[in-house]
């Protein structure tokens, strides 16, 4: 077996241990990856399971385990995963956009990944007020007190326009604080049907933020584990791509040959294969999702039979 080298990383609560170590008698590195604990969890462990990497989280540890030997996997919270991963206590992580802002973490981002909590969209930080207050601008605010998680970004914005307003930390529920406790707010939002509910109207946008994969620029360098980020961002980035396109195909005959194809949009070309039985032709292609509605009965009415759609995992260009 030969002796395993362990290497210790103490945190504020803890030690992350990170190691290589030997399967049948090759070394296998391996790459501290930090995942969201919180609301994108969920997600997250759905998006890599999608992907062909199988994490199982139990409820009480904070260290999920994965079907990827080279893999040592901690959940924490996204706010901090960017100090970590900036410092090297973590090889890599998965965070907001917002949170890498916050901290101004020195980082490598290796991709964006168009995925939240409820949807494949982007989420915003904004500044809310009262529906029914005076204020229309952030100009209108001087002097106002503002509740926030995101605090350093909202003292930047409000210092790059030269407001003085006092902005502190909100522990959460920051949607019910005005007007009673605070004039305005900044907070994240994905849908606005929470700012909504609580009687809240949007008069400024800070920033939009996405998920995003970062990398230690020190780890980064590692030709090895570049490799490995690269891996991970294919196959999160393929996923992803495939939740916008079908699978599609169909028979024809010769003489209906060129109209079937002329009716699908493909990727790049559709794969056409003859048939056993002389004069027929297989095709097989993808199309966006959305076109499906329309491509089916324009095959059908081009001569196309035996039209099976089935669904597509991963879109790689």
């Amino acid at each position: 077996m030969g002796w395993v080298k362990y290497y210790y990383i103490k945190t504020q609560t803890n030690i992350f241990r990170s190691h290589p170590h030997t399967l049948n008698s090759k070394t296998i590195m391996k790459f501290s990856l930090g995942l969201p604990k919180g609301s994108l969890q969920k997600s997250t462990i759905e998006l890599f399971q999608k992907a062909g990497i199988h994490i199982n989280a139990s409820e009480r540890s904070y260290y999920p385990t994965s079907d990827d030997p080279e893999l040592d996997l901690i959940l924490m919270r996204p706010q901090e995963i960017p100090r970590y991963v900036e410092q090297g206590v973590l090889d890599a992580g998965i965070t907001g956009y917002d949170w890498t802002v916050e901290n101004k973490a020195k980082v490598e981002t290796i991709c964006e990944l168009e995925y939240s909590k409820s949807t494949r969209t982007k989420c915003k930080w904004v500044l809310a007020v009262p529906e029914d207050s005076k204020f229309k601008k952030a100009e209108d605010l001087a002097g106002g007190r503002i509740a926030t998680e995101l605090v350093e970004t909202t003292k930047r914005f409000f210092k790059a326009k030269k407001v003085p307003v006092q902005v502190e930390f909100s522990w959460g529920a920051t949607e019910v604080k005005p007007p009673r406790l605070v004039d305005a707010i900044v907070d994240i939002t994905e849908t606005g049907s929470s700012l909504r509910a609580n009687r809240l109207r949007i008069i400024d946008t800070l920033l939009e933020t996405s998920t995003i994969l970062i990398a230690n620029k020190e780890s980064y360098k590692d030709p090895v584990k570049r490799a490995k980020f690269e891996n991970i961002k294919m196959l999160l980035e393929g996923t992803l791509l495939a939740e916008n396109y079908i699978g599609i195909k169909c028979n024809t005959d010769e003489a209906h040959r060129d109209k079937v194809i002329k009716c699908l949009p493909a990727l790049q070309r559709p794969t056409v294969s003859p048939l056993s039985e002389k004069g027929w032709f297989a095709i097989d292609t993808i199309i966006l999702l959305k076109e499906i509605k329309t491509i089916i009965p324009a095959l059908k009415r081009a001569g196309a039979t035996g039209i099976v759609e089935y669904q597509v995992y991963k879109v790689i260009p």
